[in-house]
């Protein structure tokens, strides 16, 4: 392929609202091209890598006898509405109507009509255990698309749905799902680690996320030298309170003026930050029903909000407003407590506040505190539980100390059960002659979000850095000068020689300098540059590899062998037939 045939715009300078290499280089190297906020056109180069990661998903899944369909963007939000999610989900779903008033939406993912197909395509449990899926664009109205690709409106996604009469059938899905994610990240060459996971709007008790290290992503993980993995809004760590055993001290209200954190209220109280109870205001939303409720932590412990509204079994929570605490409890934020709260505020309780003695907290009037209170006597909690946010270097559940790292969430898999086909109906006749409903489980592969996690973890300060697995070409062949013809012909020849090889070869023809072409192949990132220069005339080029940076001199009739060697070294791999 010829370079001056391709669209390939490189620039200098990155976007002005780039903040992160992966966006700053696939601008830069003329991968991506932005049409609208969060919305994004692939270029050429992109869309090679794109197909190259497709196929290796194909060719996985096909090892799992899983089956390729496509399903359509535009859906009736019938179906939504009948599971609830069409308002669970959000401002996040787009939603329309036709010119007959009749709602849909833009799928940012399938469970409903795939659900729907199965229920009206099977009958029998011998068609069970199935897997379907398809590689499609979702649509996500997100309020803060950023990070080029990584977080946008628009995007590839491989989504799979698995189909099953019984337990043992979804479990052996999920595990060979888990198993072939594993085969796609390595054979893509991507660094990530397999983490327990919420499971979110979609649904479902079980689910793993496949996250890849990386300082941008938005996602901590939770890990330790032991093996432990977890997401921060899954995660636990190993209860070590020991119960207070201090004789309970008569209420008594503290004036506080200017203490709104837990540490200014420690100040003002003389007590330690530890001993005072951080009171937070939520409303849970279930539907058009909003239900407030009161989170208690010990003192600068941080409120896991995806553990309360599980616990809360509830659409969605959202911090209270300075109106809501006034409404709800007459005081603002930072003088909130929870001593004689009305009977129709829940109360939730971590499990550290129910080992404590003589607490202060909030007395629910601005400028207040109380000290000395305690549970059941001054203080009503509803439920008790892990409500908290892990901390570095607590001991997560396997006994080793707590790491934290950012991760970009690449992959996530769901053991769905019933919850979809209870809801749409979707059962089939078991072996004794019985209804039943078909247990689910999904899965799915941020597609062009692998594009940001693979830059982030392999670019460098000159450009893009592709594994070549997924790279758009896997040599690119410069001639230096294209008004000398020998170098001109060595080049073709060398381009046919590579090609009959078994390679894909680009090949720079562009009437640039030398130096602009070296500094555009650093910016493309292609795995092998063979340099045409001025030996041309001996039947000699120069070869780098853009991730060493190892460059050597090699004779033309040795180049095939010289390449393979040298990619060998480059993947680690032994096999000889690669």
């Amino acid at each position: 392929m010829k370079q001056s045939k391709m669209l390939i715009p490189t620039k200098k300078e990155a976007p002005s609202d780039a903040e992160v290499l992966s966006h700053i280089m696939m601008a830069r190297a003329g991968y991506i091209y932005q049409i609208s906020a969060g919305v994004w056109s692939y270029l050429p180069m992109a869309y090679r890598v794109i197909r190259k990661i497709e196929g290796i998903i194909r060719e996985e899944m096909d090892n799992i006898d899983a089956c390729e369909m496509q399903i359509p963007s535009m859906l009736p939000a019938e179906m939504w509405q009948q599971t609830g999610r069409y308002e669970a989900y959000g401002d996040n779903l787009y939603k329309f109507s036709d010119r007959n008033e009749r709602k849909f939406v833009l799928g940012p993912t399938d469970e409903e009509p795939v659900t729907s197909i199965l229920r009206d395509s099977i009958k029998s449990y011998k068609k069970l255990p199935l897997v379907v899926y398809q590689i499609t664009d979702k649509f996500r109205d997100e309020g803060r698309p950023r990070f080029g690709v990584l977080r946008g409106k628009e995007f590839s996604m491989y989504d799979g749905y698995s189909f099953s009469a019984d337990q043992a059938g979804l479990d052996e899905a999920y595990d060979n799902q888990a198993k072939a994610y594993r085969a796609i990240f390595d054979r893509i060459g991507l660094d990530y680690k397999v983490i327990l996971a919420d499971s979110g709007t979609i649904g479902g008790d079980n689910s793993q996320e496949f996250s890849a290290p990386a300082e941008v992503g938005e996602d901590v993980i939770v890990y330790t030298d032991g093996g432990y993995a977890a997401n921060i809004e899954k995660a636990s760590a190993k209860f070590t309170g020991v119960q207070q055993t201090d004789a309970p001290e008569e209420l008594e209200k503290v004036a506080t003026p200017g203490a709104h954190s837990v540490d200014e209220a420690a100040q003002a109280l003389g007590v330690e930050p530890s001993q005072v109870i951080k009171t937070m205001l939520y409303l849970a939303k279930t539907g058009e029903e909003v239900q407030p409720v009161l989170v208690l932590m010990r003192g600068n412990d941080e409120v896991n909000e995806t553990k309360v509204t599980n616990a809360l079994d509830c659409d969605d929570i959202e911090l209270a407003s300075d109106d809501d605490a006034q409404k709800y409890l007459n005081a603002h934020p930072g003088s909130l407590g929870p001593v004689g709260v009305s009977e129709d505020i829940k109360v939730l309780a971590d499990e550290y506040v129910k080992v404590m003695v003589n607490m202060a907290c909030g007395a629910n009037e601005d400028g207040f505190h109380y000290i000395n209170a305690n549970l059941d006597r001054d203080i009503r909690v509803d439920e008790f539980g892990d409500f908290r946010n892990v901390k570095e270097g607590e001991l997560a559940p396997d006994g080793y100390p707590i790491k934290f790292t950012n991760g970009i969430e690449i992959g996530h898999i769901f053991k769905l059960g019933t919850g979809y086909s209870k809801t749409l109906g979707a059962q089939v006749l078991d072996e004794n002659g019985r209804l039943v409903d078909m247990i689910m489980g999904c899965y799915g592969i941020g597609v062009t979000r692998l594009l940001s996690a693979v830059a982030e973890q392999n670019a460098d300060e000159n450009g893009l850095v592709w594994p070549q697995a997924i790279a758009p070409f896997d040599i690119h062949v410069i001639p230096t000068n294209v008004k000398k013809e020998e170098q001109v012909a060595m080049a073709n020849e060398i381009e046919k020689q590579l090609t009959s090889a078994g390679y894909e070869v680009l090949v720079d023809d562009r009437k640039e300098r030398a130096g602009v072409k070296f500094a555009d192949s650093d910016l493309i990132g292609i795995p092998v540059r063979v340099t045409v220069g001025k030996k041309a005339d001996e039947g000699i080029v120069e070869v780098k590899l853009r991730k060493t940076g190892e460059n050597i001199e090699v004779k033309q009739e040795e180049l095939v062998n010289t390449i393979q060697i040298l990619l060998k070294q480059l993947s680690g791999s032994t096999d000889d037939n690669e």
